[in-house]
């Protein structure tokens, strides 16, 4: 079993992040290539985004810290502490309203 302290791990990516020129900073706390579900640590600060994507799996992304708005073919939600967002599997894009930390979980196919 392996534990994780997500508040230490949301502030040292909040800090890289402000640090960061793109205002963006990311950890992946379990998973990668090798398996089926990730979680990523993500920080960006406020008006900085990830450009339009899409993921190869169902994703959900739960709100740690700040606002944040998911867009997708038209459609916006905002999310802020404490709220988890089902991802669509179509292109969508994350902004950071203020500077917010969000968990992102993948379950790739």
């Amino acid at each position: 079993m392996e534990k994780f302290s997500l508040e230490a791990i949301a502030r040292a990516q909040l800090k890289a992040a402000r640090e960061a020129d793109a205002g963006r900073s990311a950890s992946t706390v379990i998973g990668g290539h090798e398996r089926v579900l990730r979680q990523t640590v993500m920080a960006l600060t406020a008006g900085n985004s990830l450009s339009e994507h899409a993921l190869g799996g169902e994703a959900t992304l739960l709100v740690w810290s700040g606002r944040v708005r998911l867009a997708s073919g038209g459609e916006t939600w905002e999310g802020r502490h404490g709220d988890l967002l089902a991802v669509p599997g179509a292109a969508h894009t994350v902004e950071a309203l203020e500077d917010s930390v969000f968990v992102l979980t993948v379950a790739m196919t």
